[in-house]
């Protein structure tokens, strides 16, 4: 009972709990201490495994400050992982609902018999403003201008289950991204707010990011962040369908077929496993 296991992919650090063997709520309180390195374990975000709506397994996952996103693909790989590892999945293939919508997981390679590398089906990409959403009423949300913090950005935005804000530039810089990435965020023009990444363009088959995430702040890595990248730089006409997105803690492999549907691959490791301890848990009442 209460028992967690601490997985991340490149860097992308999640808590993995199942509802079913947890006897507290997961109240805001509980989410934000558990995140906390200081005061419970530590993470990038918890992931709840719950019975799946049409789909094989359920997921839901929640930011350090609480907040509830629709898909995260880091997360889905560990997600992935852990159902493998832990022998909820019997197969290599199977489906996980999200808010995001249901997603197909196949696990490419196994390291004693513990799942090492992952292919996650993002789903398709959404061009539309309004089922990003962005208040506008175009077709598309692309070469746009923005202010924020005094500066004027150019955006382009797209949906991968959660929002996404694409900048690109000939240089990356972190404290530019932890500057603004906050107020890209919150921006009045995305009502639920929205990821932002920083991109710049190697070649036209790879480009490297940072990442300001929605609700956790600076990212070392990010698989919707990576698919999101993907599909704008592909529509662009920047890159061609296979797509290798650099991040500071690895990279990503991304496909993009003629319909905007989006799969990535990736590693994950499982840093470790325990049992919350009882004391924790009153510290959420």
């Amino acid at each position: 009972m209460n028992s967690f296991v601490k997985t991340h992919g490149l860097g992308n650090e999640y808590i993995v709990l199942d509802s079913e063997n947890i006897n507290f709520a997961l109240t805001d309180k509980a989410i934000k201490t558990l995140c906390n390195i200081h005061f419970g374990i530590g993470s990038d975000g918890i992931l709840l495994k719950v019975p799946g709506k049409n789909a094989d397994f359920g997921l839901r996952i929640f930011n350090p400050d609480a907040s509830e996103a629709e898909k995260s693909g880091n997360g889905l790989r560990i997600f992935a992982k852990y159902l493998y590892d832990y022998g909820f999945a019997k197969s290599t293939d199977f489906s996980i609902h999200t808010l995001g919508g249901i997603v197909k997981a196949h696990i490419i390679e196994t390291k004693n018999n513990k799942a090492s590398l992952i292919k996650v089906d993002m789903g398709k990409a959404i061009f539309d403003p309004r089922e990003i959403p962005v208040n506008d009423d175009g077709e598309l949300f692309f070469d746009k201008k923005i202010r924020a913090g005094g500066r004027e950005f150019t955006v382009n935005c797209v949906s991968v289950g959660n929002p996404h804000c694409i900048i690109l530039t000939d240089m990356l810089d972190i404290d530019e991204v932890k500057k603004y990435g906050p107020l890209i965020e919150s921006h009045p023009l995305f009502p639920n707010k929205i990821n932002v990444q920083f991109v710049k363009p190697v070649s036209n088959s790879e480009v490297e990011i940072l990442i300001w995430e929605r609700g956790a702040g600076f990212t070392l890595a990010s698989g919707s962040s990576s698919s999101a990248v993907a599909t704008v730089v592909r529509k662009k006409g920047l890159t061609g369908n296979n797509i290798k997105v650099k991040m500071l803690g690895g990279e990503l492999s991304i496909e993009i077929d003629k319909d905007w549907n989006i799969q990535m691959t990736g590693e994950v490791k499982e840093i470790a496993s325990g049992t919350i301890s009882d004391e924790t848990i009153q510290g959420f009442k």
